[in-house]
């Protein structure tokens, strides 16, 4: 069973027009995701008042999503959306849990 998801995920799309539902849902919500927490992250980091800070978190985050967005839609397979998702949410997580 495992090894037929796999296979189905690493399997590229045939036509190479359509994006496919999948990667669609996960560049939205793995973009979002992904520019919420970096953005955390940045505001964690840069040694401003947390004030000015957010603002400017808020202001770069609409370009880091459609950044992080574009980026997981133009994978070549399932499996690379989906990886390229989950690596950095859980990158930024461990960082921001470290952090707090």
């Amino acid at each position: 069973m495992i090894k037929n998801i796999y296979k189905s995920l690493s399997t590229p799309e045939k036509k190479g027009r359509k994006i496919g539902l999948f990667r669609i849902v996960t560049a939205i919500f793995g973009g979002l995701l992904v520019s919420y927490l970096g953005m955390t992250l940045v505001a964690f980091l840069v040694p401003l008042p947390i004030e000015e800070t957010a603002v400017i978190s808020i202001m770069f985050n609409t370009f880091i999503w459609a950044l992080a967005s574009t980026w997981i839609a133009l994978s070549y397979t399932k499996l690379a959306a989906l990886l390229k998702t989950l690596i950095p949410t859980l990158v930024f997580s461990f960082a921001l849990y470290a952090l707090y």
